[in-house]
């Protein structure tokens, strides 16, 4: 077994794409034509978005789309940086919520957390210290 990819359904691919360029800096790997499934160029393992009505497709019971949520849903996506400080104001300046400020753990590790338009919780951290 391999992990593949997550795909984060959401209300506008090539919106949550943008987001993440502006924000995070990382850019698109593949958009379909379509504009309702686009990858994030993240390496081995695929960071996805799908759009909402591929997911009514998929899931005859529905979904919770994280955009619609009050609260962020118990998962995140964490990306790794030299500079939590600075990534945090960036994704504040793209249009992110704050949902934690940088903050120094215990273990010596900064971590914050930020919410996406889309909803996507994002974890902005710096790398763990062995």
């Amino acid at each position: 077994m391999k992990f593949g990819y997550l795909i984060i359904y959401v209300p506008d691919v090539l919106t949550s794409l943008q987001f993440f360029e502006t924000a995070f800096g990382i850019t698109t790997r593949f958009l379909h034509e379509s504009n309702t499934y686009g990858e994030l160029e993240t390496g081995e393992t695929a960071l996805a978005f799908a759009a909402d009505e591929l997911a009514a497709m998929n899931f005859s019971a529905g979904h919770i789309s994280a955009h619609a949520s009050v609260k962020p849903l118990g998962m995140e996506v964490g990306l790794v940086t030299d500079d939590v400080a600075a990534a945090h104001a960036k994704a504040l300046n793209a249009g992110a919520t704050e949902i934690a400020a940088p903050l120094v753990k215990p273990w010596g590790q900064t971590i914050s957390y930020v919410r996406c338009p889309d909803g996507t919780l994002v974890e902005l951290c710096t790398p763990v210290q062995a």
